[in-house]
This record gives structure tokens, C-alpha cells and sequence, in this order.
């Protein structure tokens, strides 16, 4: 469930508002990430003029920054996967040595 839920109380936690908070920030920084490293990697200035040579993206910028920015959405749901997992087979392993 997200952090920005309504709350039926009326009242908003301290907890909850630091964990939107830290969802936010996360939010931003995958953000701040894919547009760093998609921008990098498919939009190159003109080097004769030291600035982009067209004002829109060309299509194929557009193209490469649809396939790097769904690349690292995958990416990051598979890493995701794989922590989860992870962390279940630690909880698994820690209930059985008690």
C-alpha cells in the first residue's frame, strides 16, 4: 500500500509522514538516476556547435531513451525480485534456528 493513503482517523503519524518522505526522496533519486544515465547515453550535442543540434528530441534519441528508461525499469524490478527473495529466505533461515 503507498504512504499517501487516506487515513481514516483523520490524523496523519509521524511515521507515516517520514515514510512518504523517504519514498519521496527514493523517488527522486531513481528519477534523477534514469535521466542521468538515459540523457548520457542517447543525447549527444553537436560538436560542432557545443550545444543540441535540434530543439526536440530526433526520433532516434526518443527511441533510445524509451528502450534505456524501460531497460532500467526492469532492471530495477529484477533486482527488487531478487532482494525480496532474499530477504525471505533469511527470515526463513532465522525462524528455523530458534
Amino acid at each position: 500500500m503507498s504512504s499517501f493513503s487516506v487515513v481514516n482517523s483523520g490524523a496523519v503519524s509521524e511515521q507515516k509522514v517520514q515514510a512518504a518522505l523517504v519514498e519521496i526522496e527514493m523517488i527522486t533519486d531513481v528519477f534523477n538516476r534514469i535521466v542521468s544515465s538515459c540523457h548520457a547515453k542517447c543525447i549527444q550535442p553537436d560538436p560542432m556547435k557545443g550545444r543540441y543540434a535540434e530543439p526536440e528530441l530526433l526520433k532516434g534519441e526518443a527511441v533510445c531513451v524509451d528502450r534505456c528508461t524501460m531497460k532500467f525499469f526492469e532492471v530495477n524490478d529484477k533486482v527488487s525480485q531478487r532482494m525480496q527473495a532474499m530477504g525471505g529466505q533469511a527470515q526463513m533461515a532465522g525462524s528455523f534456528g530458534r
